[in-house]
């Protein structure tokens, strides 16, 4: 029960977030080229412990506001299960296994990694509390996670993956505050996260109808560009854009309609149309840029 209470602790489960350092190596061509994949790898579970470190940081910081929230009492140091001395620890240790990786990897990764925690203690001490750069910060997080794909196996960044992962973030993190404000709603209290009081549902209304916006058009762009072209080979790309179409759509008819949102990790791993479009987007995408399956240009 206790080692249960420590992956709940480090948020083990979030580490699906990090899998957006793959997104390079997919969309290059290496991913099954065993240097490029192992050094990718390496990244992801450093990045992985890193990303524990900052939760630790931000559950005991927030602990009082985490036991006034219906959901978040339950987390280890707001439950009392699990003291902020032993998180303390916890948290060391991760930062240690952390460092221990990036130390393998080349000095570029070791920066993004640095900035990335840098961004989020300042999140959770401040940033979080201020309107706009709230999501920001947290978009941020993501694009800072693309950005470590890219320098760990050093190809050279796509100015439309930059921009679709920051349009993605940004829509997340939107959402997530509108699902906190349906709590908020149902309970008439602001205690839990203060910069709730700087939004209100048509805002964030405007604002995911524009992210949602920014998603879609990046990524078709993207799909038919010269450079996206010439690299692939191909310009079968834009057939996965229906894939990406469907699942922002069924991402904002889960939180409009079926109240969720809040905890992006759930809806991942348990809402089943999200979990076939998101396998079939993967499938579809590396049929298309690994050329299986690819006869003169016949699609």
């Amino acid at each position: 029960m206790k080692f249960l209470e420590f992956l709940k602790l480090i948020r083990a489960v979030h580490w699906i977030k990090n899998l957006f350092i793959f997104v390079p190596l997919v969309f290059s061509g290496h991913l099954f080229q065993k240097d490029y994949f192992s050094l990718s790898l390496i990244a992801f579970f450093s990045f992985s412990f890193l990303t524990s470190v900052v939760y630790v940081i931000n559950d005991i910081f927030d602990v009082e506001n985490d036991r006034k929230h219906p959901k978040k009492k339950f987390r280890p140091i707001a439950a009392g299960l699990i003291s902020k001395q032993t998180a303390l620890i916890v948290a060391l240790l991760m930062l240690i296994a952390a460092s221990s990786l990036a130390g393998t990897l080349n000095f570029r990764f070791i920066f993004v990694s640095i900035v990335y925690l840098i961004l989020n203690v300042a999140y959770t001490f401040y940033f979080k509390n201020v309107v706009l750069l709230d999501i920001f910060s947290i978009a941020g997080g993501f694009v800072l996670r693309v950005a470590a794909g890219n320098v760990v196996i050093s190809v050279e960044p796509s100015s439309w993956l930059i921009l679709i992962s920051l349009f993605i973030s940004l829509f997340l993190a939107v959402m997530k505050r509108m699902s906190e404000l349906e709590v908020v709603a149902s309970t008439g209290s602001h205690g839990t996260r203060k910069v709730l009081q700087n939004y209100s549902a048509r805002f964030i209304d405007q604002i995911s109808a524009v992210c949602a916006t920014g998603v879609i058009i990046c990524y078709t762009l993207y799909s038919v560009s010269e450079r996206t072209v010439e690299i692939l080979q191909t310009e079968n790309l834009v057939y996965t854009t229906p894939f990406v179409v469907f699942g922002i759509f069924r991402y904002m008819y889960l939180v409009y309609h079926k109240h969720q949102g809040e905890n992006t990790i759930e809806i991942l791993l348990t809402d089943l149309p999200t979990i076939v479009n998101s396998t079939l987007y993967l499938l579809m995408t590396i049929v298309v840029v690994y050329n299986i399956f690819y006869v003169n240009n016949i699609w």
